[in-house]
């Protein structure tokens, strides 16, 4: 599995290459990593959905218990079967859109394909770290595709509006999944899922992680980051906002959903969001005159219905969350495919300026239809399977449950709506306008659209596959009940069939009525608006940052050390002084010799701070340097002394040579006023160190797994009887390489400060020896020259 997942990433760094000679080989190529992952993903599916799921370790820091953990059962398949093929059919897409050689298309490929690395690993990852990491490249490449070239104001805008939302709640997210890890101690989710941890802090931990999934899968009221991102190009959007990123949230409950199984916490906040972020995503839909606004809208108020699925907790919402899960990327994938070969077509993407496409491109306008029709849930297709699981898993409950169903009713009425609006919009032939001009796309942008609307049709009626799918999931996830429930085409005349009804009807007599709702809409007061409110946080946040900046960047480098010492001091002084104790077998010294040479240091320090010399300044601060040397030297580490006497001496040198162009004395405003508060803090900070470093010291009683085997093998693996030693020159050579480099450097800068020194001083020299010509034998030009001047 880690080897897929290295493979995407790998193709995706040579097809820049590729990219600059053919564009249209680009994507070939990118689709070939993904196809390989399916066909691979498919050909375990029959021990996947028997119960045997694949694992995979790579430990690449045993001893401290890091590695790569990935994990195919039976909701990864599901999610890469979205991933992987929709991925494959949107790479193939994407050479009929972008025009080949353009700075879009060479830019697209690579990141599409490393996109969909991040998502397969982020799907397959068995270890919350590993989620972690895989999530927040999701974001950076999400940020990167929407934001393209980076040319118009628009693009940067709905890229950085993105990465904003997304990254922040990852790290809420990362918080949530540190609490969880440490209080269940392990981070391994099939650890987790096995044996679920209890207690408060489990509760805590499930808000911060539904905060994470919310931001991704653009529920209320972190949605609006979605609509802003149509303003990248149609792939982008089919692949990034239908099949893959926006599922990453909705997959993130799905996975940990078992883990806090029963919390309130968890389940009235995914099903109260849920439901909102339908409602409130699906009525927004129904007033866009823009398709892929209309469609985006459209997502937000999918997403808030697989939101309630799988937070709701139960085995019949988990099949009918997998099925929709499934049927949602078939069809919305299809859907925003057709939005960009009617803009590529046509040129626009208004409803208000297209007419009579249906008769110019019946055969885009019946692929159109057919998915269309799944997300409204109109039968055989897969949509309405999912759908009427839906229904049925909140109509045996109480109250609660039926007020739910009851909101999905409304949500569906609105589904119903807005795919009305959609075919109307895109292909009807309107009264008012003539038929918009448009050229068949031909196979190659034909095939891609309409491959996941077929997949809708054939996943529908071959519900029994599908059934099997989601029932591995639920089953593993949440007990079934006495008579659990299966997907069907046909459960009779069910109450589930009669709310598919009303949904259907309602949401068709809303459609036909729109003109009226928008006018309706229109005289509503909008108290609340997302996106006003983004711009608000985010410009006090502008203002904030202004303000602290302006006060605390100075240009004063005491001030900047100055802050960070009382930083430290309070945050972990604090704590350093109320929670811990001294330890009780302290000695004044280990050998006589340390006590002159840390008398030496005292002093000089003492002596470097009342300095009004600089130049007396710097050389007390080397004294202090070479008695730490000395010190080395007393404490067994020669080595360590060498390294210091170098980096000190060049240091003095250097310094001797910058002071050289500063003043002889120390600002004099530099007063006692401002000199004993310096000398306290600096004080405080070194008491605070030193006791720190006893503390902690201390506190091990006994050495790391690591320090063992550094003390095991330093005498016959290196020859060596100081471990200090050994660690430095064979253990950790390349440290030892880059100190060696250090020092280099700075002694090229030093050499560099003597040969100007000596340049300077030669040229004051020559200007000296050099009597200056009389006036009189200047040029006459050079004389009117001087004249001007």
């Amino acid at each position: 599995m880690l080897a897929f997942v290295i493979a995407h990433l790998l193709v995706a760094l040579a097809l820049p290459i590729i990219a600059r000679r053919s564009t249209r080989a680009a994507f070939l190529i990118a689709a070939v990593p993904p196809a390989a992952a399916l066909a691979w993903v498919l050909s375990k599916a029959g021990s996947v959905l028997d119960g045997q799921p694949v694992t995979q370790v790579v430990e690449w820091a045993p001893l401290l218990g890091l590695g790569f953990a990935f994990r195919l059962d039976a909701l990864a398949l599901l999610i890469t079967i979205l991933v992987s093929g929709i991925g494959v059919v949107v790479l193939l897409y994407s050479d009929y859109y972008f025009s080949r050689g353009s700075g879009d298309a060479r830019r697209s490929a690579p990141l599409l394909l490393a996109f969909a690395g991040a998502m397969l690993g982020l799907v397959l990852a068995d270890d919350l770290i590993t989620v972690y990491i895989f999530w927040e490249l999701t974001t950076v490449c999400s940020f990167l595709l929407v934001g393209q070239a980076g040319i118009s104001r628009e693009s940067r805008r709905s890229a950085l509006q993105a990465l904003m939302i997304t990254i922040l709640g990852g790290l809420v997210m990362l918080l949530g999944f540190v609490v969880l890890g440490e209080t269940a101690g392990t981070y391994r989710i099939s650890e987790l899922l096995a044996d679920p941890p209890g207690g408060a802090a489990v509760g805590v931990a499930a808000v911060l992680v539904l905060i994470g999934a919310f931001t991704k899968s653009a529920q209320i009221p972190f949605h609006n980051w979605l609509p802003a991102a149509m303003v990248a190009p149609t792939p982008i959007s089919a692949y990034l906002h239908a099949a893959s990123m926006v599922k990453a949230g909705v997959f993130l409950i799905a996975r940990l959903g078992p883990v806090f199984v029963g919390l309130q916490q968890w389940w009235i906040t995914a099903v109260v969001i849920g439901l909102v972020t339908m409602v409130v995503g699906g009525w927004r839909a129904l007033h866009e005159h823009d398709l892929k606004k209309l469609l985006a809208y459209g997502t937000i108020s999918q997403l808030g219905f697989l939101t309630v699925l799988f937070g709701a907790g139960t085995h019949t919402a988990a099949m009918a969350g997998a099925t929709m899960l499934l049927a949602h990327g078939f069809f919305k994938a299809t859907l925003f495919l057709v939005v960009g070969i009617v803009d590529h077509e046509t040129g626009t993407r208004d409803i208000r300026e297209l007419s009579g496409l249906g008769r110019r491109l019946p055969v885009l306008a019946a692929i159109a239809g057919l998915a269309a029709a799944s997300m409204a849930g109109i039968p055989p297709l897969l949509g309405f399977v999912g759908k009427e699981a839906a229904f049925e898993a909140f109509l045996h409950g109480g109250t609660g449950d039926l007020l739910v169903d009851l909101f999905l009713v409304v949500g569906s009425v609105f589904t119903m709506a807005y795919s009305v609006r959609f075919l109307w919009g895109a292909f009807a032939a309107k009264k008012d306008r003539p038929d918009t001009e448009a050229e068949s796309p031909g196979p190659l942008g034909l095939l891609p659209a309409a491959l996941p609307s077929l997949a809708g049709l054939v996943f529908g009626l071959a519900y029994p596959l599908v059934d099997e799918l989601a029932a591995a999931y639920a089953d593993g996830a949440f007990a079934p009940g006495p008579h659990p429930y299966h997907l069907a085409l046909w459960h009779g005349l069910s109450p589930p069939l009669l709310l598919s009804a009303i949904a259907v009807a309602g949401g068709a007599a809303l459609a036909y009525g729109s003109a009226r709702v928008t006018e309706f809409r229109q005289r509503l007061p909008r108290p609340l608006d997302a996106q006003r409110g983004y711009e608000r946080i985010m410009a006090l946040l502008e203002r904030v940052a202004v303000g602290v900046t302006g006060r605390t960047q100075v240009g004063s480098l005491p001030t900047y050390i100055g802050i960070i010492l009382i930083t430290v001091l309070v945050v972990p002084g604090s704590a350093l002084l109320l929670g811990t104790a001294m330890p009780g077998d302290l000695r004044a010294y280990d050998n006589l010799l340390q006590v002159p040479l840390a008398v030496v240091v005292i002093v000089a320090a003492i002596a470097a701070v009342m300095s009004r010399r600089r130049l007396t300044a710097v050389l007390m601060v080397g004294v202090v340097g070479y008695g730490i040397g000395g010190l080395f030297i007393v404490d067994g580490g020669p080595d360590l002394a060498l390294a210091q006497f170098l980096v000190e001496t060049l240091t003095v040198v250097a310094f001797v040579f910058v002071l050289r162009r500063l003043p002889v004395r120390f600002n004099q405003h530099d007063t006692r006023a401002f000199r004993i508060p310096k000398m306290i803090l600096a004080g405080a900070a070194g008491v605070f160190i030193s006791v720190a470093g006893l503390v902690f010291s201390g506190a091990r009683h006994a050495p790391p797994t690591a320090s063992q085997e550094y003390i095991a093998n330093a005498e016959y693996g290196a020859g060596a009887t100081n471990v200090v030693n050994a660690i430095i020159v064979d253990f950790r050579a390349f440290d030892t390489v880059g100190e060696i480099s250090v020092l280099a450097v700075t002694a090229t800068g030093v050499a560099s400060l003597i040969l100007a020194s000596r340049h300077e001083r030669r040229r004051r020299s020559t200007r000296t020896a050099k009597p200056p010509e009389p006036a009189q034998q200047q040029e006459p030009a050079q004389q009117q020259e001087e004249v001007r001047e």
